[in-house]
């Protein structure tokens, strides 16, 4: 009776972690973004509208850290890209439609420098780990306040194409704020090893909690998301909107190619998933190159 009721019942709330780090795709790359921790909790709310399929709200803390090449970098010479972390809070909403679109608006509030903790949180972690320890964080970015805002929409694409496998997805993103701001456009591609699942009910944007207790609550599926990135401001690499105090900045490189695939993984009330993410060259230094991390991220799903 237990196995029957955990496997029938509604799943209208969500809560998980998303690790990132560089060690997850070679134990030799280790610059730049080296380290991000996100935990989540996301839940379904009330809709009234007939074109949306569902809503979700979603609330996150999450920490991100950044390095030059070298931890060894007392030198300034050797800061190749600024030490930086951000720690944040973030509020968002997700709105899936019945044609499969989705449309995310989220805004976090945070601080960049000092205040984001990264350094301690590198340290405690290399110790732990009996890593190599970290040296340079002294010419980090300085402190500023975080007001940001992020949007994500997704479209499908050639509908009456797509057979049960494979899906393909125009996917646009945009950050607006005093940490990033931007914008990337891309195009996705869903195959799975059965038929895949409609976008509002996939893991694929966050859209497993459900109602419906009849619902599928199976699905294995390879991505894959080539895009570009056009980066106006980055506080990571150039320092706060409002100072110039920080020791090491570099000017950006505007036009990026990034690169994401992976694999998605749900099985009643277990949510896994696997990424390798590349980044192109950033910002204006010889010594710098373009990057790749790998995140992985499991949830649970429940009543």
């Amino acid at each position: 009776m237990f196995f029957a009721f955990a496997f029938a019942q509604n799943k209208m709330n969500e809560i998980g972690l998303i690790t990132d780090n560089d060690l997850y795709t070679s134990s030799k790359n280790d610059k730049y973004y080296t380290n991000g921790l996100e935990f989540f909790y996301r839940f379904l709310v009330k809709n009234d509208k007939e074109a949306i399929n569902k809503k979700i709200l979603e609330f996150r803390i999450g920490q991100y850290i950044y390095n030059p090449r070298t931890i060894k970098a007392n030198d300034a010479r050797l800061n190749d890209r600024p030490f930086a972390g951000y720690l944040f809070v973030e509020a968002g909403r997700t709105s899936f439609y019945q044609n499969e679109s989705v449309l995310k608006v989220a805004v976090q509030l945070g601080f960049i420098g000092v205040n984001s903790f990264a350094e301690e949180m590198q340290k405690e972690f290399h110790a732990i780990f009996n890593y190599k320890s970290v040296q340079g964080w002294q010419y980090q970015i300085k402190n500023a306040v975080a007001l940001q805002t992020n949007f994500l929409f997704s479209n499908k694409l050639f509908v009456k194409q797509n057979k049960q496998n494979i899906d393909f997805h125009f996917q646009s993103k945009a950050d607006l704020g005093t940490i990033f701001t931007g914008v990337s456009a891309g195009f996705l591609t869903r195959i799975s090893i059965k038929k895949v699942l409609p976008v509002y009910d996939s893991n694929l944007y966050g859209g497993s909690v459900h109602a419906n207790s009849q619902q599928n609550d199976s699905e294995l599926y390879f991505y894959i998301v080539p895009g570009i990135n056009y980066k106006l401001y980055d506080a990571t690499i150039q320092g706060s909107l409002f100072n110039d105090t920080s020791p090491i900045t570099y000017d950006l490189i505007p036009f990026r190619f990034n690169a994401e695939s992976g694999i998605k993984y749900r099985k009643n009330n277990l949510n896994l998933s696997y990424a390798f993410i590349y980044r192109g060259k950033e910002l204006k230094n010889d010594l710098v190159t373009g990057y790749f991390y790998g995140s992985i991220a499991i949830a649970y799903l429940f009543k």
